[in-house]
């Protein structure tokens, strides 16, 4: 089944009208339909390249070719796939489910059981941004700016533990290392050994760089 309708082509860029949330809404609930089926499907959760990958192949065909070595292309794509992440994990939030949601760990889980009062004492600034459409046409500068950001680590919050270990397991470390030293020597090596002229691809330095980014948020907290 090709979700695609009317002919229209994949999402690969922002789209070139501004009037053209219409269109946007449309492959924005086809995202949720295949996001949500692929998730069901792997129980133990998928990182965001192979969430990329599997919209990009039949039955869904919903993403075209995206140029991880540029960042005002690949932007577009991460942000629809995080708000169409996010608005996923309100709509399960009510029949008692989560979606945990990050680079390196996306997945449904049971919805965690609250102590207390049950209402959440901290503002999600990350679902914030990624709810708020607008941010999906932000003009090239602040696009290389944040994603500038995000490479040296700086988050506003720290990451789960369930990202770290998988950012220190893709990194070759068989737990989160004692201290941070280790993980740039680790990561230096990593992309030395994935660079593209050595046969390496864009696609496993775009995941090393996401990893070093927990891992250097994890230890700038403290944690």
């Amino acid at each position: 089944m090709k979700l695609m309708t009317d002919g229209q082509p994949p999402i690969t860029t922002q789209p070139e009208s501004p009037n053209d949330d219409g269109y946007l809404e449309q492959q924005i609930q086809h995202l949720l339909v295949a996001v949500e089926h692929e998730l069901r499907s792997s129980p133990a959760g998928m990182n965001e390249l192979s969430m990329i990958k599997a919209l990009q192949k039949p039955p869904w065909e919903l993403l075209g070719e995206v140029i991880f070595s540029e960042p005002e292309k690949l932007y577009p794509v991460h942000f629809l796939l995080f708000h169409v992440l996010y608005r996923l994990r309100d709509q399960l939030s009510e029949v008692g489910e989560n979606v945990a949601i990050s680079p390196l760990d996306i997945r449904i889980e049971r919805q965690p059981v609250v102590s207390g009062d049950g209402v959440p004492h901290t503002v999600d600034t990350l679902r914030q941004f990624y709810l708020d459409l607008s941010q999906y046409r932000l003009p090239e500068e602040a696009i290389h700016q944040m994603m500038n950001k995000f490479w040296t680590g700086s988050r506003g919050q720290p990451p789960a533990q369930s990202e770290t270990r998988k950012a220190a397991e893709l990194l070759g470390f068989q737990g989160v290392p004692a201290d941070f030293s280790s993980v740039k020597k680790r990561f230096r090596r990593a992309v030395m050994h994935a660079h593209p002229d050595r046969g390496g691809r864009t696609e496993t330095i775009q995941h090393l760089n996401e990893a070093f980014a927990v891992l250097k948020a994890h230890f700038r907290h403290g944690i």
